[in-house]
Order: structure tokens, then sequence, then C-alpha cells
């Protein structure tokens, strides 16, 4: 009876261990779609292939944004010291998957939640319907400009 009384408390041990896995401050986190508010303009966040998620380097906290505008300008109303190392991802405008921010391809004919127009896309090939492509610090440009 003993050593079943401390199997089960090993067991249960481990089981709790296994929980608490500390994950990367750049992983991204879960997004409670239709419950998560931008951090910008406090709209929910809903739309599967405009998000942006933007996590501190350091401390690992999450941020969303309903549009890649409301993330650009937040960097800058918020004066965001770290938005250098900032780790950003924005979703693929046609297939909804996660991708780099920084790295992405924007086509400028989209419409958005916030209206800004910029439409990611992993690769240049996959975008057809514009020929005006943009890479991220054009789309931190032209929102700043349009901002003013």
């Amino acid at each position: 009876m003993k050593n079943i009384l401390l199997s089960l408390t090993g067991l249960l041990l481990v089981s709790f261990m296994g929980g608490c896995e500390k994950r990367s401050n750049s992983d991204l986190s879960k997004v409670h779609w239709d419950r998560d508010m931008c951090a910008r303009c406090v709209m929910v966040v809903s739309d599967r292939v405009n998000a942006v998620q933007v996590k501190h380097p350091e401390t690992g906290k999450s941020y969303m944004f309903d549009d890649i505008g409301c993330m650009v300008l937040w960097f800058k109303e918020e004066n965001i010291q770290w938005q250098d190392s900032a780790i950003i991802w924005i979703t693929d405008n046609k297939t909804g998957e996660w991708i780099d921010a920084r790295k992405a391809h924007y086509h400028t004919s989209k419409i958005t939640p916030m209206a800004y127009g910029f439409g990611a896309h992993k690769t240049k090939e996959s975008i057809q319907e514009c020929k005006d492509i943009v890479d991220y610090n054009e789309v931190v440009k032209r929102v700043l400009i349009r901002g003013k």
C-alpha cells in the first residue's frame, strides 16, 4: 500500500512538473480570437488573415493587433524602446499561417480591419492581385507618413 501511494505521488509530481515547462520568450502566444483586443485601437481581434502579434523580447509579454498599421503607430505613440528587438508575427493573407513580419512581402491593395491596406505574404510569388509589393520597412514608412 505504501509503495502504491509513493508511486501515485511520484506520478502526480511528474505531471505537475511537465505542466510547468517554461516557454521561450520568443514563442507565439495562444490567440483568443474574438476576445483578444488590439493593443492600440481596442477592437476585438477576429480577422485571421490580418492579425499581428508582438512579443517583448525580454519579458515575453504579448501584444495583439488587428492590423499592422495599428502596431506601427502603437510603437511610435507608446515610445516603445524595444521596438527594434521586438519579435513580430503577422498572419499570411492567403493561409492564415503566422509568419515573421519583418521577412514578409506586402501588397498594398488589401482591405484590412483598420484600412491601412497591407496584406502580408510569406513569398512574393503568392501575391497575384497587386503589382505594388513592398517590404516591412516600407510598410512602416508608409503607415507613419499616413498617420501624421
